[in-house]
C-alpha cells in the first residue's frame, strides 16, 4: 500500500509539473500576443478639409480673397487639387464635382499622426477597412477610409521639418480648429472616435438646455476638435446640409476678423455674435453653400447646458 501511495504522490507531482508548465506557455502566449498588437500612434490634430467645388474658379477666389489664404507653399506645393495653406501643417484643398452631386460636400478630414504606418496596422488589426498608403504626387504618406456612417476621413504623416510658408497680409484666421459633420448614430460614431482612436469630450450642447444638437470630441493628442451635428432631418436640403457639414477658423479676436473679412471683399458676414458655447463667432459661406465658421479661441462667457470638458485650442 505504501508503494502505491509513493507511486501515486510521484504521478500527481508530475501532472502538476505538466499543468504549471503548460500554463506559463498559454500565458507567455498571450503576452507575446499582446506585444505583438500594434498600438495606436499619437493624433495630434487635423491636418487638412477637402471641400467639392461646383465652380472651381469662384472657389478659388472666394479662398484665396475673401479668406486671404496663400495659393500656394506650405504642403500645398505637391498637391494635384487646388490647395490653400493655412499655416505649416494645415491646409484647405478643393475638389471638382465630378457627374452627381455629393451629399455632403464636406470631400474629407484629414488628421495628423506620429506615425502613419502604425496607425493604418492599428486600425486593421481591430477590423477597420483602411486604405492602401499612398503619396499624392510625392506629399507626405496618407491612407484613407470610412467612418461607420460613410464619411471620408484620412490620416497623414506628420511632416518632421516645417514646410516653408509665409503667412499672407489678408489672411483672415492661420489656424484650423475644427470640422462638423452630420451624425444619425452617435453611439456607432463614438465606438470608431472614441473606443478605437481616442478622441475625447471637449464639450456638448443644443438649442434648448435639456437637448443635445451639438457634441464635440478633441483629437486624442491635440485641441483640434470633431462636432457631430445631431438631429438634423433627413429631408434637408442642399443649402442646410451646408450649414451642418462645416469647418472652423480660430482667431484671437472676433471683431478683428470680421474686419479683415470686409477688406476683403465679404458680401454676407453672420454675426459675429455669441453662441451657445459661450464663443464669439461669426459665419461665412463658399459659392457652394458650405458653411466657414469663424470663432474665438476660448470662451467669452459660461457655456449652455455642460461645462467644457478638456483644454482650449490656442492661436
Amino acid at each position: 500500500m505504501q508503494g502505491l501511495i509513493g507511486v501515486t504522490r510521484i504521478y500527481l507531482k508530475h501532472a502538476a509539473i505538466v499543468l504549471a508548465t503548460g500554463l506559463l506557455f498559454q500565458l507567455a502566449a498571450l503576452h507575446s500576443g499582446a506585444q505583438d498588437k500594434p498600438k495606436r500612434p499619437r493624433i495630434t490634430g487635423i491636418a487638412a478639409v477637402r471641400l467639392y467645388a461646383s465652380n472651381p474658379g469662384k472657389s478659388v477666389d472666394f479662398y484665396t480673397k475673401t479668406l486671404g489664404l496663400p495659393a500656394s507653399g506650405g504642403n500645398c506645393t505637391r498637391s494635384p487639387v487646388p490647395c490653400f495653406p493655412v499655416n505649416r501643417y494645415q491646409q484647405v484643398e478643393l475638389e471638382p464635382v465630378g457627374s452627381a452631386a455629393p451629399n455632403n460636400w464636406l470631400a474629407e478630414i484629414r488628421y495628423a499622426t506620429d506615425d502613419v504606418t502604425q496607425l493604418r496596422a492599428y486600425l486593421l488589426a481591430h477590423g477597420v477597412a483602411a486604405g492602401a498608403i499612398s503619396s499624392d504626387g510625392g506629399g507626405p504618406p496618407r491612407f484613407a477610409l470610412r467612418d461607420p456612417e460613410g464619411n471620408p476621413v484620412a490620416f497623414v504623416q506628420k511632416p518632421i521639418a516645417m514646410a516653408d510658408y509665409r503667412i499672407s497680409a489678408n489672411q483672415m484666421s492661420s489656424r484650423l480648429i475644427h470640422a462638423g459633420f452630420v451624425v444619425k448614430d452617435v453611439a456607432a460614431e463614438n465606438r470608431f472616435y472614441v473606443d478605437l482612436l481616442g478622441f475625447k469630450l471637449y464639450w456638448q450642447g443644443g438649442m434648448k438646455d435639456d437637448g443635445v444638437d451639438w457634441y464635440e470630441l478633441q483629437v486624442p493628442d491635440g485641441n483640434n476638435w470633431i462636432e457631430y451635428m445631431l438631429n438634423i432631418p433627413s429631408t434637408a436640403d442642399h443649402k442646410a446640409l451646408g450649414a451642418q457639414n462645416h469647418f472652423s477658423f480660430g482667431v484671437p479676436e472676433i471683431q478683428a476678423a470680421a474686419e479683415r473679412l470686409r477688406k476683403n471683399g465679404a458680401e454676407k458676414i453672420a454675426g459675429p455674435g455669441i453662441g451657445r458655447d459661450g464663443k464669439r463667432g461669426l459665419n461665412v459661406y463658399d459659392p457652394d453653400d458650405t458653411r466657414v465658421e469663424v470663432t474665438e479661441f476660448t470662451p467669452a462667457r459660461e457655456p449652455c447646458c455642460h461645462p467644457y470638458t478638456a483644454a482650449h485650442p490656442t492661436p
